[in-house]
C-alpha cells in the first residue's frame, strides 16, 4: 500500500514539472521569436517608400532634360541624356564648389556649437538647483514662440555694425544654440540622467566639469546625436537668413548659390534642378554613411526614455 501510495504522488508531481518547463521553453521561443508583417504591411511601406524617393527621383529627371522638355505636357518620367552636361553649367554658374565648402563650415559649426551649448543649458535646467530656473526655462521655451522674420531687421542691424555682412560668421553666430535644443536636452536628461550618479561623483571629488564631462555627456549621446543630426539638416537648408545676410559673389552658402540659378527673363529649370540635386547629394551621402548609428542613437534614446 505504501508504495502504490509514494509511486501515485510522484507521478503528478513528475508531470507538473515537465509542463513548467515545456512552459518555459515555449515562453523563450516566444520571446526571442522575430515579428513579421503581412503583405498589407510590405505594401504600404512600398508606397511609403515610392512615394518619399519620387521628389529626388524627379529632380534627377529634370537635371537630366533640356527647358524646352519640361515645359511640354505631359512632363518627362524617365532619364535624359543631358545630366553630366547640366551638372557641369550648375557647378560653374552657381560657384557650387565654394558654396559647399562654405555650407559645410556653417553647418558643422552651428550644430557642434547647438549640441554643445544645448547639452550644458539643458543639463543645468534638469538637473542643477538655481533660483528662478522655472522662470527661466519658460523664457526660453517662449522664444520658440517668436516669429523669424520679427528679429531680422535688428539682427541685420547687429551685423552690418560690426562689419560681417557677406561674411560666414554672420550666419553661424546668431544660430550657435536654439531653444528648442535646450528644451530637447533637458527633457532627455531629466529622465535618462540619474541624480544619485551625479552625486556619486561629486562624492569621488569630481569637479563640475569632470561630471559633464565624464557623466552627463556619455548619458546625453543618443540624444545628442539626434540633435546633431536635426541641426546639421536645418543648417543645410536654412535660406531665409543666409540669403540676407550673404551674397553670391561673397561667400554663398548652397542655397544662396541656387538661388543665382533661377535669375534671367526665362531661368532653365533643368540647370536649376541640376544644382539642386548637387546641393542634396552631401545630405543623402552622410546619411548613407552614418545613418546606422543615426537610427541606433534614436533608438538607444527611445529605450532610455
Amino acid at each position: 500500500m505504501t508504495t502504490t501510495l509514494s509511486t501515485g504522488s510522484r507521478e503528478p508531481a513528475a508531470k507538473g514539472t515537465e509542463r513548467t518547463r515545456g512552459a518555459g521553453r515555449t515562453g523563450k521561443r516566444g520571446a526571442g521569436r522575430q515579428l513579421h508583417g503581412g503583405k498589407v504591411t510590405y505594401a504600404v511601406l512600398i508606397l511609403f517608400t515610392v512615394g518619399s524617393l519620387f521628389p529626388l527621383v524627379w529632380t534627377a529627371i529634370a537635371a537630366s532634360r533640356d527647358n524646352t522638355r519640361l515645359a511640354q505636357t505631359p512632363p518627362p518620367f524617365w532619364f535624359g541624356g543631358n545630366l553630366f552636361k547640366n551638372l557641369e553649367i550648375a557647378w560653374t554658374d552657381a560657384n557650387m564648389g565654394t558654396a559647399l565648402l562654405n555650407t559645410l563650415v556653417v553647418a558643422g559649426s552651428i550644430t557642434v556649437g547647438t549640441v554643445l551649448f544645448s547639452t550644458l543649458a539643458g543639463f543645468a535646467f534638469a538637473k542643477l538647483r538655481f533660483r528662478f530656473r522655472g522662470l527661466l526655462l519658460l523664457l526660453v521655451i517662449g522664444t520658440m514662440m517668436v516669429p523669424p522674420q520679427l528679429s531680422v531687421v535688428p539682427l541685420f542691424m547687429v551685423v552690418a555694425d560690426l562689419g560681417w555682412t557677406d561674411q560666414l560668421q554672420s550666419v553661424v553666430l546668431p544660430t550657435l544654440v536654439s531653444a528648442f535644443g535646450v528644451f530637447f536636452m533637458r527633457q532627455y536628461l531629466s529622465q535618462a540622467l540619474p541624480t544619485e550618479l551625479i552625486e556619486a561623483a561629486r562624492m569621488d571629488g569630481a569637479s563640475s566639469w569632470r561630471v559633464i564631462w565624464h557623466v552627463v555627456f556619455p548619458a546625453a549621446r543618443p540624444a545628442m546625436a539626434v540633435l546633431a543630426m536635426l541641426t546639421f539638416v536645418m543648417a543645410w537648408n536654412d535660406f531665409f537668413w543666409p540669403i540676407i545676410a550673404l551674397t553670391q559673389e561673397g561667400e554663398p552658402t548652397v542655397q544662396v548659390a541656387l538661388a543665382g540659378l533661377g535669375r534671367g527673363t526665362i531661368p532653365d529649370q533643368s540647370v536649376i534642378m541640376a544644382g539642386a540635386l548637387l546641393g542634396t547629394l552631401p545630405l543623402l551621402l552622410a546619411f548613407v554613411l552614418f545613418g546606422k548609428q543615426i537610427v541606433g542613437g534614436i533608438m538607444q534614446g527611445a529605450v532610455k526614455g
